[in-house]
């Protein structure tokens, strides 16, 4: 099933979630009982990132998004970065997709890793939009930032950009996470205007320890409303009242967001299903 099919019923907000691969010293079927979870919570769909941390190679990936969609039942999304790989490794990881009946990918350029040199092949992920779009039968998702791309020189540059990712072929798109929904809403309001009228999904991610706030804005430069900051600081050293305040923040989130007609969200789960179990809990009938 496309993913971009989810999104005909105008009277219903997707929902899914993302997952990642265990380390690469840690076996795979470490993560299985907590996706069995996961998926029993019947999400719309399940991404899979490229390896944890954004390292490593695709077999991984392939393997959880194929367990994930024939094996659990649950139609999956397969992440895809292209700034390490080339042309060629490209079309491998293709082929292991059809073979593993994978038919929906996630492009991305990915991070440039310290002290490795990029494959010349793909600059930026609306190149590897148009170069998958000739090679079979996928449907392509994107990424977005509400906050702006660390890399780009101002907001109007980023949008331009993302408008030739969707040109290229992205037919839906996931942003980055964020914590305050006016943020948000400025960023839908530039995209519309620019002429990108996909569907929009609205990355949003519980909270739950403050090394994970700490880590996740120093990688995407999300800002922290007030509001969220004194949460963290209050209950930054009781541990169990953390996890709560970080869920009902989310779902608090998600409820205005629903309630603005958003597209989609889609939850950073962690690979934890208690956090996407409370979640999906408190805002299915809004669904």
């Amino acid at each position: 099933m496309k993913i971009t099919s989810l999104f005909n019923n105008k009277d219903k907000t997707v929902f899914s979630f993302e997952v990642f691969p265990p380390k690469k010293d840690s076996p795979i079927e470490s993560v299985y009982e907590r996706l069995e979870e996961i998926c029993a919570l019947s999400p719309d769909f399940v991404s899979v990132t490229y390896g944890a941390g954004g390292t490593g190679g695709h077999s991984r990936t392939c393997e959880i998004a194929s367990r994930i969609k024939n094996e659990l039942g649950v139609e999956s999304v397969a992440h895809l970065t292209c700034v390490n790989s080339t042309r060629a490794a490209i079309d491998s990881t293709l082929e292991d997709f059809k073979a593993h009946n994978i038919e929906n990918i996630l492009a991305l350029r990915g991070d440039r890793i310290e002290g490795v040199e990029p494959q010349k092949d793909f600059k930026y992920a609306s190149e590897l939009c148009e170069y998958i779009r000739g090679r079979g039968d996928f449907d392509l998702g994107g990424a977005c930032y509400p906050e702006v791309h660390g890399e780009a020189e101002d907001e109007v540059a980023d949008i331009l950009n993302l408008r030739k990712k969707v040109d290229a072929g992205a037919t839906h798109l996931i942003s980055q996470l964020f914590f305050d929904n006016s943020v948000f809403y400025a960023f839908l309001q530039r995209a519309r205007i620019a002429g990108i009228d996909v569907p929009i999904e609205a990355g949003i991610m519980p909270v739950t320890n403050k090394k994970q706030i700490e880590r996740m804005v120093s990688m995407c430069g999300a800002s922290l409303p007030p509001k969220f900051s004194k949460i963290m600081q209050r209950y930054e050293h009781k541990p169990e009242a953390l996890r709560d305040a970080g869920i009902a923040y989310a779902v608090e989130q998600i409820v205005d967001l629903i309630a603005n007609g958003v597209d989609g969200i889609h939850l950073y789960t962690m690979n934890n299903p208690y956090v996407a179990r409370k979640i999906s809990e408190a805002v299915r009938s809004l669904l």
